[in-house]
């Protein structure tokens, strides 16, 4: 059983939650974890590398020079690559690198880092993740100000997150798309790659009750985007 603090906006701690790890994931698989964020990193893969062979580049076909008699180590077209300006031997050629893991095995995965983000003391439970623009000019706070407030109140100022919620609000989205070191997603929506990619891991109270009670995570099989 892991203990974890609850913060309001201010920081301050609110409350605790008893979190069983058993309820998010089974044991932590780290081979399962690696291939899947190989999987994600490769789907993510331009692929539209080019180079130009041998019969690509431009020059003639035409020998150098004849075999012998010369007295230099026999040649043939300009073209090839052993030659300044000839054509790449075996280089890469468009490709798609795009590839996909069983959707159990990415759904469990995705479960599995939510889990190790517990046991490693890298996630944050919050009373309440909302953000509204007051009424009075005056008192004007901009939607992204309010959450540099908040990861301040929480000392994540200098690190990245992931914020965790049950459904998206349009203005916690247009708060937090301005700030680099953060990302919002709903936890049906989350995937291994992006929850180990950042450092901590921030949940409303809704969201871990939702993962609790056993949402479906990571219920689109899609690359996940940096």
């Amino acid at each position: 059983m892991v203990t974890l603090n609850v913060y309001n906006r201010q920081g301050d701690t609110v409350g605790t939650v008893d979190v069983d790890p058993n309820e998010i994931a089974g044991p932590v698989n780290k081979q399962l974890l690696h291939d899947v964020v190989i999987m994600y990193l490769a789907n993510q893969r331009a692929g539209t590398h080019s180079t130009l062979r041998r019969g690509e580049v431009a020059g003639s076909t035409k020998k150098l020079f004849r075999q012998k008699g010369t007295g230099n180590a026999r040649v043939g077209t300009k073209r090839t690559n052993k030659r300044r300006g000839g054509g790449t031997a075996k280089g890469p050629k468009p490709r798609d690198y795009e590839y996909h893991l069983p959707k159990k095995a990415v759904r469990a995965a995705t479960r599995m880092a939510v889990r190790s983000k517990i046991e490693d003391n890298e996630c944050l439970v919050l009373d309440d993740l909302t953000v509204t623009l007051p009424t009075d000019p005056k008192e004007h706070v901009g939607l992204t100000k309010q959450v540099r407030l908040l990861l301040k109140a929480l000392k994540l100022n200098d690190t990245t997150c992931l914020f965790g919620v049950t459904a998206y609000d349009k203005n916690l989205v247009l708060a937090v798309r301005n700030l680099e070191e953060a990302r919002i997603l709903p936890v049906a929506e989350l995937n291994a790659y992006t929850v180990l990619r950042q450092k901590r891991l921030v949940l409303t109270r809704a969201a871990l009750e939702a993962l609790r009670k056993g949402t479906v995570v990571d219920n689109k099989d899609e690359p996940a985007k940096a």
